[in-house]
């Protein structure tokens, strides 16, 4: 236990949602200098832009609260902008951008009359219908990159593979070229280059708290071969000494736990954005957004953290699994 002892530390920070628990963790620490992505890649620089993913959700969130306020339904608002209600729900969730007339015509149906709150929400629908670094990229996942580049926190949660922002070049290849149908070499080196570029926050000089709980599958299963696994686990060990990142890991040994068919991310936002939960799976992701859909999966990531290893005896089995993946 001495070699993971002395790369792992104890540091202070305890999320205010943490449950109490003989299996609560207390954190990991290290060195707070940023580490160099294990890639061998230079990634490209990402442009400072608010999200639009999130300025959509923001603007949505406020709209639909005035709607609610005044007892209008979506249809009526839809007649009233000679729309369909589809555009309007859209809108609210965020999976649409109003545009500026959109938002003018609501202030005033919607008898929103301080100027300064107009203004603010013709901002945010501005702002909504920028691109973002990702967008070219014509992701699946886009609105999931949209929602963590703005994210002012993250929970994670992964029964079978590293977590993207966790994942080396050859780790991430290896995973596209098993994907069915087959991607060509192209698509996959545009993902790659994306999964890196996303991890450009995690150097941020104020990066988001993020805590990761995973199965010890994740750590065993040799994706791309042990040479590939040495590195994306001596990646996972350096990542993890960082003050504002955490990992536990689920033992084996710990049987039925509350996500055993699940990979998911609790995404909290800040702001009038609401928190989200992203579930991925073979079929196309979705996503949460109710207040109790989000204490849902809270409680159970919260449960996960309970049960699984401390932070400190997760970097103990890290560093086994990784010595084994070596010979």
């Amino acid at each position: 236990m001495q070699l993971a002892s002395a790369i792992f530390k104890c540091h202070t920070h305890v999320p205010t949602a943490c449950i109490s628990g003989p299996g609560q963790a207390i954190g990991i620490s290290g060195s707070s200098e940023p580490n160099p992505i294990a890639s061998g890649r230079k990634r490209p620089p990402v442009p400072e832009v608010r999200s639009p993913t999130v300025r959509r959700g923001e603007l949505g969130a406020v709209l639909r609260a005035r709607r609610q306020e005044l007892g209008l339904t979506v249809e009526q608002v839809a007649e009233h902008l000679l729309c369909s209600p589809s555009k309007v729900s859209r809108m609210e969730t965020g999976q649409r951008g109003a545009t500026q007339r959109d938002v003018r015509d609501l202030c005033a149906f919607y008898e929103i009359t301080d100027e300064a709150e107009r203004a603010r929400l013709m901002t945010l629908a501005l702002e909504g219908k920028q691109q973002g670094w990702w967008q070219p990229y014509d992701l699946p996942y886009g609105d999931f990159v949209g929602f963590e580049q703005a994210a002012t926190s993250m929970d994670v949660y992964n029964s079978a593979v590293v977590p993207g922002l966790l994942q080396t070049s050859g780790y991430a290849k290896a995973l596209h070229d098993a994907v069915e149908p087959k991607l060509d070499a192209e698509l996959i080196e545009q993902r790659i280059e994306e999964r890196l570029t996303r991890q450009q926050l995690l150097d941020r000089s104020d990066p988001p708290p993020i805590q990761i709980v995973m199965d010890e599958a994740v750590l065993r299963r040799r994706v791309g071969g042990s040479a590939v696994m040495v590195d994306q686990l001596d990646h996972m060990i350096e990542i993890a000494a960082r003050p504002n990142v955490t990992i536990q890991v689920l033992a084996f040994e710990i049987g039925a736990h509350p996500a055993l068919e699940s990979n998911f991310t609790i995404l909290k936002l800040g702001g009038k954005a609401p928190n989200i939960v992203y579930v991925e799976g073979l079929i196309p992701p979705v996503y949460y957004r109710r207040a109790k859909e989000v204490q849902r999966y809270q409680q159970v990531f919260e449960r996960l953290r309970e049960v699984g290893f401390s932070p400190e005896d997760s970097a103990d089995l890290i560093v086994k699994i990784r010595d084994s993946h070596d010979h």
